[in-house]
Parts: structure tokens; C-alpha cells; sequence
């Protein structure tokens, strides 16, 4: 009796189109930080008053307590003519869309500080997925920004789920974490990083673990166009996030 062969269970993972998507998440985009360089263009000295000033308004950040990719690079920036200071957060890398060709490879971030005649704080405003949020911060002292678990947006500490833009609050990015974990997945074959946010949305929204951004300031300049040097500081491809809330 002729025995008929066992059918090929692994021939469509040889399809050169299964090979191509494979061979692309291998070579998916890598973060390429550069060395820190001695000089950029504007800097302040240290002593500086606006460099002082600066680290004196410099936010403190709470992370959710789970937060995979570290904090790289951090630039300040004083506007030369407005009573404001940008703070440009690099962090490694961001939970999602890390494993498609054409994504940049690190999350840029920003939180913009205003301040009165006497140098204190008078405004907070946040980048938050394509809109900016803003708080009244006048007598509040610290600066404080909570920071969204994995995509790294930022809010006026104890903002209000309900102040939130429609479709991107905390609890639209809770549900996108676990109906992503596909995307998560594959971001893991790319580069280190997390395969599901693995708790509860209560322990999701709980922001708790402090990070102190003045003592981590790469640079302080001042110029109202800082592009050039967060190319320098934060490399060539960046996510070239507004440098100012208006």
C-alpha cells in the first residue's frame, strides 16, 4: 500500500513573505543616542541665573511603579522673550509600535513650567498624546507631573480622569495596553521591554515612584528654536514633539 506523505505543517513559515516580516522586525529600528557633547549651541553656564532658575522650576516627576524604559536625557530650555521653561524628556523607547520598520526608536516628551516676576512657578502645561493640558500652578510650589505607565504621557499631577481629552484617557490607554499585546510582543523581538501591563487599571493610574528631573539635566540653553541642539542631544531622529504650548 502506497502511504501518503504527512502534510508539510511548517511550509507556509517558508513563504518569502512570512521570511520579509520577519526579517524586518529583526532589523526594526534601534535607538542611536549620542554621546553627550561638550558644547551646545546657546548652553548656559551653570552658574547662570537663567541655568539656576531652571533647576530651581525643574519638575519632579512620579512614575507608575512599573515602568519599563528609563529616563535618557532631559534638556531645559528657557524662551529668550516668555516667562517659560520647556523640560525635553528622552526616554528609551515607548511600549507600543516598537517592532515597525519605520517608527523612531525613542519617545520624546515634554512639560513646559511658567513662571511669575518673583520666579516661582506659575504654570504647568504637558504634552498628552497630541493635545497639551494645562494647570493654574500659582502657589503650589513643587512643580509635579504624574507619567502615564509605557507611552510616557505626561499630566499635572492629580489630573482628573474626566479632564482628560476624549478617547485619550487613562482608561483608553488601560484597555489599548491589553488589546495590544500582539503589538507588545512583537515590540519584544525588536529590543528589551515589556510584554503586558500584568495589574489592575486601579494599580495603573497610581503614580508613585519619584523621579527628581533637576539633578538629571543634560543642558540648560536658552533660544526659542531649540532643534539643533536636541539633534545633538537626543539624535538625528527624534520625535520632534512642539517646543512651546501655544
Amino acid at each position: 500500500m502506497k502511504r501518503r506523505s504527512a502534510p508539510n505543517r511548517t511550509g507556509k513559515w517558508r513563504h518569502p513573505y512570512y521570511l520579509l516580516f520577519f526579517v524586518a522586525i529583526a532589523c526594526g529600528p534601534r535607538a542611536r543616542i549620542p554621546t553627550r557633547p561638550a558644547v551646545l549651541p546657546q548652553a548656559l553656564t551653570a552658574e547662570h541665573p537663567g541655568a539656576v532658575l531652571a533647576r530651581q522650576l525643574a519638575p519632579l516627576l512620579y512614575l507608575q511603579r512599573d515602568e519599563w524604559f528609563p529616563l535618557v536625557r532631559i534638556l531645559a530650555v528657557l524662551h529668550p522673550s516668555r516667562p517659560v521653561i520647556a523640560y525635553h524628556l528622552l526616554w528609551r523607547d515607548d511600549a507600543h509600535a516598537a517592532w515597525l520598520p519605520f517608527t523612531i526608536p525613542t519617545d520624546q516628551e515634554v512639560v513646559w513650567v511658567g513662571y511669575d516676576s518673583t520666579g516661582a512657578p506659575s504654570d504647568l502645561w504637558t504634552y498628552w498624546h497630541g493635545s497639551i493640558l494645562h494647570a493654574n500652578w500659582r502657589g503650589k510650589g513643587q512643580v509635579i507631573v504624574d507619567v502615564q505607565w509605557g507611552k510616557h504621557g505626561s499630566m499635572p499631577s492629580r489630573t482628573r480622569e474626566r479632564d482628560l481629552p476624549l478617547f485619550k484617557r487613562l482608561g483608553d490607554f488601560y484597555a489599548i495596553a491589553w488589546l495590544g499585546l500582539p503589538d507588545l510582543a512583537l515590540g519584544r523581538l525588536t529590543r528589551a521591554g515589556p510584554l503586558c501591563f500584568c495589574h489592575g487599571y486601579d494599580r495603573y493610574r497610581e503614580f508613585n515612584r519619584p523621579v527628581f528631573v533637576a539633578p538629571l539635566l543634560d543642558a540648560i540653553v536658552r533660544t526659542e528654536s531649540p532643534n539643533q541642539s536636541l539633534r545633538l542631544l537626543f539624535g538625528k531622529t527624534y520625535s520632534e514633539k512642539p517646543n512651546w504650548p501655544w
